[in-house]
């Protein structure tokens, strides 16, 4: 019996003797990294999907016409932006996460945010505040009797 066929991970590390048949890049195996050391030989990606999203290059295209479509009325592209490139938002000093790239996910994060709140505070005005806030402009504002004001109903 050969050397090779009694070690198990022979064929899967170059280190060991055999080709590397993994699709994914290796890092560095268990026997080869302190336990201290582990969290650095993590692969990072760009995007939540990992391996299958997108690479390194396409993201940067992909996070800048998110954020720019995100000021033409479609804020939540933004809340997409964020969430699609997550690792790159989460880990400021990744050695991988490119510095342009980061500026438009922070950027989309603070619209998203500013959008959120503008909204919310628009939608709790007049759901909470109503005519008591409002007074006699309030039939002005509200949109459920622009029918009746403008004799669309009579038809019905």
């Amino acid at each position: 019996m050969d050397s090779d066929s009694r070690n198990p991970t022979s064929d899967r590390h170059p280190s060991h003797g055999g080709a590397s048949t993994s699709i994914l890049p290796i890092t560095a195996t268990t026997d080869d990294i302190a336990p201290s050391s582990s969290r650095l030989a993590r692969v990072e990606w760009p995007t939540i999907d990992g391996p299958l999203g997108l690479s390194h290059e396409d993201s940067l295209a992909y996070a800048r016409r998110f954020f720019k479509l995100g000021f033409l009325c479609l804020p939540f592209l933004w809340a997409v932006n964020c969430f699609y490139f997550w690792p790159v938002l989460r880990n400021p000093h990744s050695h991988h996460s490119n510095p342009r790239l980061r500026t438009y996910l922070v950027g989309s994060a603070i619209g998203f945010t500013v959008f959120t709140a503008i909204l919310s505070s628009w939608a709790l005005t007049f759901a909470i505040g109503g005519e008591r806030m409002f007074g006699h402009v309030w039939k002005e504002l509200v949109l459920y009797n622009v029918a009746d004001k403008y004799g669309l109903t009579g038809w019905i």
